[in-house]
C-alpha cells in the first residue's frame, strides 16, 4: 500500500529540498516534482518526495483523519472492532 501524507512547506533548503511540517514533525523532502510550490503550500509527500501541491482544505481534512487513527487502534496497533 502506498501512502502520501499532506505536509506544509516551511522553507526551502535549496532548489531541490524543503523543510516541511507533517503533523508537527519537521522533515526534509525533495521538491523536484513540484517546481511551482512556494513556502506555505501544502504538498503530498511520499517516500521523501513532494509529489503534488494540494489545497489547504484538502490537506487539513486528510490530516484530521490521520489524527483519528490512534483512537481507532488498540495497544497493538490493530483496528478496534467497535471502530
Amino acid at each position: 500500500m502506498c501512502l502520501a501524507i499532506p505536509a506544509k512547506i516551511l522553507a526551502f533548503e535549496d532548489d531541490k529540498m524543503a523543510s516541511v511540517d507533517i503533523l508537527g514533525v519537521t522533515r526534509k523532502v525533495s521538491v523536484d516534482l513540484v517546481p511551482d510550490a512556494v513556502v506555505g503550500d501544502y504538498v503530498l509527500v511520499h517516500a521523501g518526495f513532494a509529489i503534488q501541491v494540494v489545497d489547504e482544505q484538502y490537506a487539513e481534512e486528510t490530516l484530521d483523519l490521520f489524527r483519528e487513527i490512534p483512537e481507532l487502534c488498540d495497544e497493538n496497533g490493530m483496528l478496534r472492532e467497535e471502530a
